[in-house]
């Protein structure tokens, strides 16, 4: 399904632009590439170092390879502009973030840029690294949205992130898997995160920040990521705590096999047929020339050919030796304290042609797919009117595509992992003319989470008051591993007994067992799917 992986979309930040650029003014912090000089924040405390290179650009012969190491330079660079962002293609007008104007798109685009309210080197503040969302399609580590000046007053050194998107990030093909030292293809985005964390734990410390107390974050893709990451042993070490936001990986996801065979017919696509040649055999070989070929490819006309693939990670037995659900289940993730959440209106913006559903089509949509599932699906989600299978729609969404794989996430790790987790719903609905269609719509918590409000909707004291408290436990968790502080109001951690979230809405609350029947629902739907797997039979949901 098309929507499970295109979601991200509000990631990139309604209306978000770029910040602009000012003259170099701080004085020059050295990393291991030169010499940096950024600028002042909108407060003389704070110091913004904006399009650091934290790998050389996957240009020409490098374009579908691992991230190589940045480039030295002589004398001061200047980081006060944001870089390009990576490739993507620009939303429909008619969708509601729309924007009128990207950034220079471009190959070169691995860049990261810092916020620190550090004195000096020796302050060794908590970090917090941000994974943009967007689909792994779409976003941009520069969007007003991800400013990091109100989160770096709260104590924290702040880094967000590009890394490579669409066909540039995932493509696998045969090829590029047989010249690969470790045989895969297909999840360079993960690599660049990867290479990115890298550089932090070698130079954060010159700005302030502490390599031992790196904190990964993210929503929608960018919490993907940050769930791959837990499970990759690439990233082991990088960093020592995570919060997820609208997105995780536990449900079935594609092989190597698989992308390569997809990689193979995207590539036919846009590639002119091949003459075959015969080996040594007499059997019909591959050119030897395809990657050269696609190599040569204008990035446009490789992103307009893969514009309506689904992109995500994959098991590619390096990045990721098995499947996020089974490394979890056996206790083999990257081990480190843990928040995780979703909105309680994820689908409002993601699939908003639920708001027109009629009853009976959602109700034969259910048992064509979910067959002998239906029946006790319809129960949770039941579809007496038109009106009632609307809200049921978004709640069978919700809880599907985000509130099952976050509780799962959270369960897993309580359970095979020796660090806390923290579940959170997130509910309040942004004030506006918008809010009663809108409500806590996908990507809604970001504002708050950031602080800086650049959405342009009428924000009440209310939203800044709610912001305060979620900066607060989010600083607090990159600190020391544990939200709680202070007057905040105590947030006990996950246990699947008790399954108590945090609820951040109109009032900061503990709740037990939020969505509880859907999400049991669909532990044993997917639980019934592994089971045939193994067995070997056709699901009876997809007969």
């Amino acid at each position: 399904m098309r929507t499970r992986y295109a979601v991200g979309l509000w990631a990139v930040a309604v209306l978000a632009l770029t910040s602009a650029g000012a003259a170099a003014i701080t004085d020059p912090v050295r990393v291991e590439q030169g010499l940096l000089a950024g600028t002042a924040g909108t407060s003389a405390d704070i110091r913004v170092y904006r399009g650091i290179p934290f790998a050389a650009p996957p240009v020409g012969d490098l374009r579908w390879k691992a991230p190589q190491p940045a480039a030295a330079w002589q004398g001061t660079r200047q980081a006060t502009e944001f870089s390009n962002a990576c490739w993507q293609t620009q939303y429909p007008a008619a969708a509601a973030i729309y924007q009128a104007k990207l950034p220079p798109l471009s190959e070169d685009c691995l860049y990261l840029n810092i916020w620190t309210s550090a004195k000096s080197a020796k302050d060794r503040l908590p970090v917090m690294v941000w994974i943009h969302g967007g689909g792994f399609t779409r976003g941009f580590s520069g969007t007003k949205s991800y400013d990091g000046e109100i989160l770096a007053h709260k104590g924290t050194v702040i880094v967000t992130i590009n890394y490579r998107l669409g066909v540039f990030g995932f493509f696998a093909h045969p090829d590029l898997s047989a010249e690969s030292k470790y045989h895969v293809s297909g999840n360079y985005a993960l690599l660049d995160q990867i290479a990115a964390l890298q550089w932090v734990q070698k130079n954060i410390a010159a700005f302030g920040g502490d390599p031992s107390r790196v904190t990964i974050f993210g929503e929608s893709a960018g919490s993907w990521a940050v769930n791959a990451l837990m499970a990759s042993p690439l990233a082991k070490g990088l960093f020592q705590r995570a919060i997820g936001e609208s997105g995780g990986s536990f449900s079935p996801m594609k092989t190597l096999a698989d992308a390569e065979k997809e990689g193979e017919k995207l590539a036919s696509s846009f590639l002119p047929a091949p003459t075959a040649v015969k080996d040594e055999a007499g059997q019909t070989a591959a050119p030897k020339n395809i990657l050269k070929a696609l190599r040569a490819r204008p990035a446009e006309e490789l992103l307009k050919a893969a514009e309506l693939e689904t992109v995500r990670p994959l098991v590619d037995g390096w990045v990721l030796p098995q499947d996020v659900a089974t490394i979890f289940s056996q206790g083999r993730q990257n081990d480190v304290p843990l928040i995780v959440g979703y909105n309680a209106d994820e689908g409002t913006t993601l699939a908003p042609q639920g708001a027109n559903l009629k009853a009976i089509l959602f109700v034969g949509g259910i048992h064509q797919r979910y067959g002998a599932y239906a029946d006790p699906m319809l129960k949770i989600y039941p579809a007496a009117s038109d009106e009632q299978a609307v809200t049921s729609f978004y709640s069978a969404y919700r809880d599907q595509v985000f509130g099952w794989e976050m509780r799962t996430w959270a369960r897993l790790a309580a359970k095979t992992g020796h660090q806390p987790a923290y579940l959170y719903y997130f509910s309040r609905r942004p004030p506006g003319p918008q809010s009663a269609k809108l409500r806590a719509f996908h990507a809604s918590e970001i504002a708050y989470v950031f602080g800086n409000f650049a959405w342009p909707f009428p924000w009440e004291d209310a939203d800044k008051k709610l912001s305060d408290a979620i900066t607060s436990y989010w600083v607090n968790f990159a600190a020391t591993g544990n939200p709680n502080g202070g007057s905040l109001i105590k947030w006990p951690a996950y246990n699947a007994k008790d399954d108590e979230a945090m609820e951040f809405g109109d009032q900061i609350a503990v709740h037990p067992e939020i969505n509880k029947a859907g999400l049991d629902f669909f532990d044993g739907y997917y639980q019934s799917l592994s089971s045939m797997k193994k067995n070997g039979a056709a699901p009876a949901a997809t007969k």
